[in-house]
């Protein structure tokens, strides 16, 4: 296990906001995970599990946060099913880009509306991360996690896949996936990348990759955009305090090179509530405010 002293949240997230934690932990074997309640327990403060910050908020100033992030090795192994599917086994660690360039290689169709997910594994299964109507969930096979000090494997069928989210049966104790396999088909090569080019063409057109950002900062409502709810509520574009929500996409908060934890989350707070003013709508976060939620 390896230890960070006060790590910045600015150079771990891809937003690049947010103060120092107290500590950061490197978890990179097995026995690590099972020391790691005993060193959270003598830091005193709050768990944050941390892959590659997509989708984080992270509060200014010194905040009372250990983060634990993984060192597996960036793994990723492929097995041959009978009846000709393959399962795809990746550690937690590895990058989705590299994942997906992974099954590219192989000629393994399934996670092409993916592309342009800037995260790792272990995050895009635990939030359940989706786009072009695939969802990471849909697609596993089993996942490997550790949770109340003990290893489990929890089949596809015993997963609860919700929009965004995942649970893991684990009650409402922290589960930190390890691993995750997923069921792919084979396909030909170039009928894959055509795939990736397009979805990563539609998606750059209308989302801001360029920018720093933590993706989408609300949730769908149920039939509904946020995206679209924003922009009506003259959001598309608005900007605070070095953040903004993005031109591009009225549901993207962006970092526009000076911004601030405490602007973006004003600008947040203000978009939400003139949403609900406007359309009686309120909408939850899709982005992880830590070390606490949006009030």
């Amino acid at each position: 296990m390896r230890e960070i002293r006060q790590p910045a949240l600015s150079s771990l997230t891809t937003l690049r906001l947010g103060g120092r934690a107290m500590r950061g932990l490197v978890l990179e074997s097995e026995a690590d995970f099972e020391l790691l309640s005993e060193q959270l327990a003598a830091d005193g403060g709050q768990a944050l599990y941390l892959g590659h910050g997509s989708n984080i908020l992270a509060a200014d100033g010194d905040l009372p946060l250990t983060v634990v992030r993984l060192s597996l090795g960036r793994r990723i192994g492929f097995r041959e099913q009978p009846d000709g599917t393959v399962l795809v086994d990746a550690s937690a660690d590895v990058p989705m880009p590299a994942l997906l360039g992974a099954c590219l290689k192989n000629g393994l169709s399934g996670l092409e509306g993916l592309v342009g997910i800037p995260g790792c594994v272990g995050g895009a299964v635990a939030m359940n991360a989706g786009s072009f109507g695939v969802e990471t969930g849909r697609l596993l096979h089993h996942v490997r996690i550790y949770a109340n000090g003990r290893w489990a494997t929890v089949n596809h069928a015993d997963l609860k896949i919700k929009y965004r989210s995942m649970e893991f049966g684990e009650g409402n104790g922290e589960v930190i996936v390890t691993n995750a396999t997923f069921t792919l088909t084979k396909a030909p090569k170039n009928v894959i990348f055509t795939r990736m080019r397009h979805n990563f063409c539609e998606k750059k057109s209308r989302q801001p990759l360029e920018s720093w950002s933590a993706g989408c900062a609300f949730k769908n409502p149920p039939q509904m955009a946020a995206g679209r709810l924003l922009e009506q509520a003259g959001f598309r574009g608005k900007r605070q305090g070095g953040v903004a929500f993005s031109q591009k996409h009225a549901n993207f908060l962006i970092n526009e090179g000076n911004g601030s934890a405490s602007a973006a989350l004003d600008l947040l707070k203000a978009a939400r509530d003139a949403v609900f003013r406007d359309f009686g709508i309120k909408l939850e976060t899709e982005v992880r405010i830590v070390p606490w939620p949006l009030s």
